[in-house]
């Protein structure tokens, strides 16, 4: 019987900076010299605060803490195309989003060690809490891209989330949503290849996940999410399309997870070191490092004096987390509905008369 070719789809694929340090200048987004600069005082920054929970997790200082190291271009490159106003939805892997936006790192800490006032955000900033369970924020950030509308905002909804939400209801209901209302939100999958010990084969069978938003009628787009500049130029392409009215966007961020799932993990058993070694060789702080020497904006003293700032920062940060003072024990009533429930007012009754 006959057969019409109702549509056909493709999927693409950028890439604009190599592991070399060589970039495709026709592709290069418009970034001053000065921005460039800053993207890679982020990524040091970020690397830097990772590299300092790690440390102080097996101190005890903090709970268990998630990684971003070999992830950072994906954040802080997404990051940078934001707005003053834009909501960002994170995941439980987005230290790099919350640096690049102004996030204070002490604060980061307070929640890392198990104070959740650190996720109360700061003014002027529309970050939402930490998603520690997986994708469900996905149809949160569709509804409130819709009460944007609703509003006439002119701001649009990151929704950040790792290739394991992908095999999540929840990321579907949201992607259909999306695709048949269509309002203000782009969605940024950091595909680090692994979901916990399950990997990226596993999970599909598609050749990409860019691709699963073509089901929902809208745009998906694969970067090399090790590469800063490509990682900006969609998430600008896209945040631009959802501002003026053209609907969703999907970015698969290309990446890889260097280190452990959490402090709670031991990929060892479930992946091999040579693996982990090629991608070693795909650092996203280096390659602009030496993308920055090449044009004569890095030196080894600028190095070290990078580091050092960014040590101190983050030193500071602890210091300050640290110091916090500890929670009104009452808050663990107070704060959970607009108003005490009868079996609350009791308990916190009790916790009175026990002089607490």
């Amino acid at each position: 019987m006959p057969r019409t070719v109702i549509e056909t789809f493709s999927v693409t694929r950028l890439d604009i900076l190599d592991a070399e340090g060589n970039v495709d200048e026709a592709l290069l987004p418009p970034l001053s010299s000065d921005d460039m600069v800053r993207m890679y005082e982020l990524l040091v920054l970020s690397r830097t605060f990772d590299d300092r929970a790690l440390s102080l997790q097996r101190e005890g200082r903090i709970g268990t803490y998630p990684s971003i190291l070999g992830q950072e271009a994906a954040q802080v490159g997404s990051a940078f195309a934001l707005e003053q106003g834009d909501w960002v939805l994170p995941s439980f892997r987005e230290t790099g989003v919350h640096i690049t936006l102004g996030y204070s790192p002490a604060l980061l800490f307070q929640y890392w060690a198990g104070d959740e006032r650190g996720l109360a955000c700061p003014e002027g900033l529309n970050v939402l809490p930490v998603s520690v369970s997986v994708g469900t924020h996905i149809p949160h950030a569709v509804g409130i891209a819709m009460a944007a509308r609703y509003r006439r905002d002119r701001v649009a909804v990151v929704a950040y989330f790792g290739d394991g939400a992908t095999s999540k209801g929840d990321f579907h209901e949201g992607f259909n949503m999306a695709g048949v209302f269509r309002p203000p939100v782009v969605f940024i999958c950091q595909n680090n290849q692994w979901a916990i010990s399950v990997p990226r084969t596993r999970q599909t069978a598609a050749a990409t996940l860019a691709q699963k938003a073509i089901a929902y009628g809208f745009e998906g787009i694969q970067v090399d999410g090790n590469d800063v500049f490509a990682v900006y130029a969609a998430t600008r392409r896209a945040l631009e399309r959802a501002r003026s009215g053209g609907g969703p966007t999907f970015i698969e961020c290309f990446t890889y997870r260097l280190s452990h799932h959490t402090t709670a993990d031991d990929a060892d058993r479930y992946r091999s070191a040579s693996e982990v070694e090629e991608w070693k060789k795909r650092d996203p702080q280096e390659r602009l490092r030496r993308y920055l020497e090449k044009l004569g904006y890095w030196s080894e003293g600028y190095q070290r004096e990078l580091d050092e700032r960014a040590r101190g920062i983050i030193d500071a940060a602890v210091r300050a987390a640290e110091a916090a003072p500890l929670p009104d024990r009452r808050d663990i009533f107070t704060t959970v509905f607009e108003g005490l429930t009868p079996s609350q007012a009791r308990e916190l009754e009790v916790l009175h008369d026990a002089g607490a």
